[in-house]
């Protein structure tokens, strides 16, 4: 087994060992799932590094990276909707602005020529998790704005504002250079880590971690950046399912079930949901930076809301609407129905052709059908998704809690 096996199959075991970790009946001591997990997950994936042929592999890699950061969203609309009731169709508000923020904070200003073509309104060269941080501090802030006056109105305030709060955000960034290069690409984003897959090494970091990842090439980057979205992953759905079962998740699925009766109980509603709401947004603004950082260059199409509101609305219902595993699920089958059906266009080609030469230039067109065919079937016969929502069980009274 070849150094390079060795370490792709490494970072390749970080979700896969959370999955295997997870699978693991919970009648075993937790220090024994925890092992037989670890030992199962990097089996799984050493198999697949060396039975899946590298060009396969590679695709499988970035399509898990793009649908670890589709799930981060889901998961913070999940708070949002799945657990308070809180219908926020402007999820590309703050997708947009986690990226933005993100790529302002990590880039540096540009020198030279490329300063004619590239304007930004700051770049301050922080390191990643800072750009993170301020993605989600500022996606909280732009949700906190949003809904202070709103979320104490009717449910369909909330949404007509968060429609039109996207929308905003969309303009702004085509429209005003100065601020992100609109309306031409951001580029030179950077991407974390990347050190370790250059021949200079990573100065910050021990020796011997620089010595495990020196048989690492450029092109395995990918590698490295997918443990770095699983554990984004791992850590929100950690931290949700410890908050759902807190008081605090109690008091939000109180709100969206009854939020008079809570409110005859003491319970301030409106805060309430307006931390849900911030929380939710700080999650999404979160994947915002993910991807900002993974794609290297963004602009204001990237969040259009057929990509950034409604397929992530799709995943949450496919998956299960308050339950954290199904809007991970969600995510990952949507992403894989969306790019799956873009292989099968590609094969459909010559039929189309055949019965009308219009039709193959409509190709993408039939993708967002089928994605619209399969949202009506899940509201038809399937509307509490894949798994439904999960129910808990009470420690005092030993019953199922909604």
């Amino acid at each position: 087994m070849s150094d390079v096996v060795l370490v792709r199959s490494l970072l390749l075991a970080i979700p896969l060992a959370f999955l295997a970790t997870r699978a693991m009946p919970r009648r075993l001591p937790p220090a024994a799932r925890l092992v037989l997990g670890v030992g199962a997950g990097w089996l799984a994936a050493l198999a697949l590094v060396l039975l899946v042929p590298v060009g396969i592999m590679a695709y499988l890699v970035s399509f898990a990276i793009v649908g670890s950061i589709y799930a981060v969203i889901a998961l913070g609309l999940n708070v949002q909707w799945g657990y308070t009731g809180l219908f926020n169709i402007g999820i590309a508000a703050f997708f947009a602005v986690g990226a933005f923020t993100s790529a302002l904070f990590t880039t540096t200003p540009p020198t030279g020529a490329a300063a004619a073509f590239t304007q930004q309104a700051f770049g301050l060269g922080a390191p990643f998790l800072v750009g993170v941080l301020a993605a989600g501090v500022a996606a909280g802030v732009l949700a906190a704005v949003v809904g202070g006056p709103t979320l104490r109105l009717r449910d369909d305030y909330l949404a007509i504002a968060t429609i039109g709060i996207a929308e905003l955000v969309r303009l702004i960034f085509q429209n005003e250079r100065w601020l992100a290069n609109g309306p031409q690409p951001f580029r030179g984003i950077p991407q974390p880590l990347s050190c370790l897959v250059r021949d200079a090494g990573c100065p910050y970091l021990p020796a011997p971690l620089m010595e495990l990842f020196a048989p690492l090439a450029p092109r395995d980057y990918t590698y490295v950046y997918l443990a770095i979205t699983a554990l984004f992953v791992i850590v929100t759905f950690l931290v949700l399912e410890r908050a759902i079962r807190s008081p605090w998740g109690r008091l939000l699925r109180a709100v969206r079930e009854e939020e008079d009766a809570a409110a005859m109980n003491g319970k301030d509603v409106a805060r309430a949901k307006l931390q849900a709401f911030v929380v939710g947004a700080v999650i999404m603004g979160i994947g915002g930076a993910l991807y900002a950082h993974y794609m290297v260059a963004i602009d204001y199409s990237h969040f259009d809301p057929l990509y950034a509101t409604f397929i992530i609305w799709v995943m949450l219902m496919l998956g299960g609407s308050g339950n954290n595993r199904g809007a991970i699920i969600g995510a990952f089958v949507i992403w894989g129905v969306w790019t799956g059906a873009a292989f099968a266009v590609d094969a459909l080609r010559p039929v189309l052709a055949a019965i009308s030469p219009e039709l193959p230039a409509r190709g993408p067109y039939l993708r967002l059908m089928l994605i619209a065919l399969l949202l009506i079937f899940i509201l038809l016969f399937r509307p509490k998704g894949l798994i439904g929502e999960e129910r808990f069980v009470s420690r005092h009274t030993g019953e199922r809690e909604a």
